[in-house]
């Protein structure tokens, strides 16, 4: 009674959760009672509320006063036993409500109460793979990982970071109902190139844009006298010749579906090939692909050693919307084809020679005054000095010059250009490895014009020190990509230490737009300390937009390494040995000419 008169009079009072489900469960004991209902039970079980560990602990927290008023005056467990008996049945509502409220939080901060809308857009940033693993969790989120919106873009090359495809059939099944319309892009690798896979592209997927056929670790080709149908509204096509293999017979059966190309790539075997073998074969017939592909923009032939200047001359009889033409490593091209390239394609504006074999006397005869041609890249060229003073007089402005390796460029070259103004609206400059041009013209230009570049490569200059750079940062206020340093100092000799703090200091203080920054130095050049860790923190802090840092490996490296990471930054710091920076990037097509 007295318990019971201390209940009624303190109504509001609130007991401890664990009381309750004592109640529950003494009450479901005595329900042994034969005269008790089957009604009566069924409404006891209702009254149970079940809770979680986090409600226990929240109510204990709570009503931990009450607890104790309650130990206190009820000190055994026959008289707790009592009293939990006798509470009243306002007391369990009220912690039934309040149970129910804590319920309905715990539901709100459910991930997957979100809305699908919101669920999709967070697993986009997820790959493919971990989508993958995402669909063993539950009905909801398997749902989710094979929405088709998430499938708009599928690499199947596993070397390079692609999903591998087991069994074709079962990825034949899979596009129907997997990509459908939603799918946009596609890479495929020898064994998934098919007629029956080809068909299945063309017929559920209609909005694919960008295919990429690999053929490069093909030995035999599957049988294309079935095929009949190809996907036909395709921009991009990337295709990765072999070098045994010939693909006229499969081509001959698409050439018809290409007449909405604008991007062609073909990819050479430059990286598993021996140059100086004695034969060297045509493996795709690349007049047939132009007669077939009127509306062609860019053009990109990377490593083709049978490419010459006759299939320039081809190309140029008819893609008159040529934009972009790029010939890095095509070692056979001479630039005799030039002089008919720059009088028919009118539209031209990048022009990528690297590597190649362009002679003096090939590329003086082509008419550059009339070319509208802005980004220009000669690396690794043999052009004279003579050649390159009068290329560059006759050209029109450049936005994008790369003369790396090239020793043809000399002060006199770049003075020409500072003078004439062909460099008024240059936006990125890659002079690496240039031994015959001196840090004195450098400065000038960049007192000139470094305010309005976006990408600086100066590499390769032992005589360079923190110095230069401390004076040339200066006027690099805008500037995106910067590559720095020399590499190989012992074999270069260099004698000086370089103060790497004071390049630190710089960069974070004049140029807050910096994204890519890669210093060449090796180990033993750079100079450092114990305080370099405050150095490395102004750059990491007022650089926000950093997402790489190459350095060479060593200790400086994993002191650089740790603090970004401590930072959660994990993935900027990278050593010269595995990544290398490059100011490609800020070609006006560098999206286009983007393979694997």
């Amino acid at each position: 009674m007295e318990s019971r008169r201390l209940t009624m009079s303190n109504p509001s009072g609130v007991f401890s959760i664990v009381a309750h489900e004592a109640l529950d469960h003494i009450a479901a004991d005595a329900d042994n009672d034969e005269a008790l209902s089957h009604e009566n039970r069924m409404q006891r079980s209702r009254r149970r509320v079940k809770i979680s560990a986090n409600t226990i602990c929240f109510w204990l927290k709570e009503n931990k006063t009450d607890l104790k008023i309650s130990r206190r005056t009820y000190g055994g467990s026959a008289s707790r036993c009592s009293f939990i008996r006798t509470m009243d049945s306002s007391s369990f509502q009220l912690s039934k409500k309040r149970t129910s409220l804590v319920q309905v939080r715990d539901m709100q901060r459910d991930f997957n109460a979100l809305p699908e809308k919101v669920l999709l857009a967070i697993f986009s940033y997820l790959p493919h793979i971990e989508l993958l693993r995402c669909a063993r969790v539950c009905r909801l989120w398997r749902a989710l990982s094979q929405n088709s919106k998430l499938w708009k873009t599928v690499f199947l090359r596993p070397e390079y970071h692609g999903l591998h495809v087991k069994n074709p059939d079962v990825f034949l099944s899979l596009i129907g109902h997997r990509f459908s319309s939603s799918l946009q892009f596609i890479e495929l690798p020898m064994e998934l190139i098919t007629a029956d896979i080809l068909h299945e592209l063309a017929n559920k997927c209609l909005n694919l844009k960008y295919l990429t056929l690999d053929f490069s670790t093909a030995m035999q080709l599957h049988d294309f006298n079935d095929l009949n149908a190809f996907p036909c509204n395709l921009k991009m096509l990337c295709i990765c010749l072999s070098e045994v293999i010939f693909l006229e017979g499969f081509m001959r059966r698409i050439y018809s579906f290409l007449s909405s190309l604008e991007i062609l790539q073909v990819i050479g075997t430059i990286e598993k090939s021996n140059e100086a073998e004695e034969e060297i074969y045509e493996t795709i017939n690349i007049s047939k692909i132009k007669a077939q592909t009127p509306n062609l923009r860019v053009i990109n032939l990377y490593g083709v050693f049978f490419v010459d200047d006759n299939h320039i001359e081809i190309i140029a009889a008819g893609c008159i919307h040529l934009g972009c033409l790029a010939l890095n490593f095509c070692t056979r091209v001479k630039g005799t084809s030039f002089k008919n390239l720059l009088l028919r394609c009118k539209k031209l504006q990048s022009l990528l020679l690297q590597n190649t074999g362009i002679e003096d006397s090939a590329m003086l005869t082509a008419d550059w005054e009339s070319s509208i041609i802005n980004e220009l890249d000669i690396s690794s060229t043999d052009l004279s000095e003579s050649c390159l003073l009068n290329l560059f007089s006759r050209m029109p402005n450049l936005s994008y010059l790369a003369v790396p390796s090239c020793d043809g460029f000399t002060d006199q070259v770049l003075g020409l250009l500072i003078d004439q103004g062909k460099l008024f609206n240059l936006r990125a400059i890659d002079i690496s490895n240039t031994v015959n041009l001196n840090y004195e013209s450098l400065l000038s230009l960049l007192a000139l014009h470094g305010r309005q570049l976006r990408g600086l490569s100066y590499a390769g200059n032992s005589k360079i020190t923190e110095q230069f750079w401390i004076n040339a940062i200066k006027n690099l206020k805008n500037i995106r990509i910067l590559v720095i340093g020399t590499s190989h100092g012992w074999f270069k000799k260099i004698n000086t230490r370089i103060h790497i703090d004071q390049i630190l200091e710089a960069c974070a203080q004049e140029c807050q737009k910096l994204e890519r920054l890669e210093i060449q130095w090796d180990q033993e050049t750079l100079r450092w300390n114990e305080n370099s860790s405050k150095f490395i923190d102004h750059i990491r802090i007022r650089c926000t937009k950093l997402i790489s840092l190459v350095l060479a490996d060593g200790e400086y490296y994993e002191l650089v390494r740790s603090n970004f990471e401590r930072a959660d930054r994990q993935r900027v710091v990278r050593t010269t040995t595995s990544d290398q920076t490059s100011i490609v990037s800020l070609l006006n097509y560098y999206n286009d000419l983007r393979f694997n």
